[in-house]
């Protein structure tokens, strides 16, 4: 699998995320793809091929291995991921539809139209819908693979030594794990990892849910601007530079004398 060009597509991820988004891409890829990529398929690369059983029974080891490990973790693993980051790839390509639309919009009523968005990378709208609930998916995402790993492997344990008495096995026998310590390690490793990203997820859900719920209950009251302006019942009057603002009475009285000046009599 290439998992550069998947990086390559999610790193456009962040231009839309909030700050916790951007924390979860991180983990997601420092945290769980790199150590996927480097270390754990390297682990579990001898898995079956070091399964051995006390017995040279033909198929008794094939068989018990197929008993303890029903799916292989990396498979799981890797499964997770695409899963866990494809809602990611579904908020750029709703901005692309954005953007598309917008410039056919302008193509067809002209550069001075009206825009149909104020941002098309905004979260409004749909892509505020989409953008949650692909938060949700990939919690969703997490939570599920715990509880298939929980299952398959009781508490996430590898242990040493393994019973097995499935047929053709003649008896009950013995199978050992190669490197169980190092597994259990790594195993330990992505599932709190998993749990990580799903608080991440949690939280961001909590802050666009209460952000949108703040916005909708307690809007922004613009502020009026106080001017100071002359009563209405005042006539014209200029005020000169530096001359402090009049009550109407000796705004009146100016005017008079103004008058009384110009005519000689009132």
């Amino acid at each position: 699998m290439n998992w550069a060009s998947l990086q390559g597509l999610l790193s456009g991820v962040n231009k839309y995320s909030t700050a916790l988004g951007r924390i979860w891409l991180s983990v997601v890829f420092l945290f769980r793809v790199l150590v996927y990529v480097v270390a754990a398929e390297e682990v579990w690369d001898d898995e079956q091929k070091d399964f051995v059983c006390n017995t040279r029974q033909p198929g008794c080891p094939n068989v018990c291995y197929d008993e303890f490990f029903p799916v292989s973790h990396v498979r799981l693993w890797a499964l997770q991921l695409i899963l866990v980051t494809c809602p990611s790839l579904l908020v750029v390509m709703h901005v692309a539809y954005r953007q598309e639309r917008e410039r056919k919009h302008r193509l067809k009523h002209g550069p001075g139209a009206p825009s149909l968005y104020d941002n098309p990378s905004k979260k409004r709208g749909g892509l505020w819908w989409t953008y949650l609930l692909s938060l949700i998916f990939k919690a969703a995402v997490d939570s599920g693979f715990l509880y298939i790993f929980h299952r398959l492997y009781q508490d996430y344990d590898m242990p040493r030594v393994v019973a097995c008495s499935e047929a053709p096995c003649p008896h009950t026998v013995d199978c050992y794990i190669s490197r169980p310590t190092e597994k259990k390690v790594f195993t330990y490793f992505m599932v709190a990892t998993a749990v990580i990203c799903i608080l991440l997820n949690l939280s961001e859900v909590t802050y666009l849910v209460g952000k949108r719920c703040l916005e909708t209950f307690h809007p922004r009251r613009r502020r009026p601007h106080h001017r100071d302006r002359l009563p209405d019942t005042c006539p014209p009057y200029a005020l000169s530079q530096g001359e402090p603002p009049q009550d109407g009475n000796s705004v009146l009285m100016k005017a008079g004398s103004a008058s009384m000046d110009a005519g000689g009599f009132p």
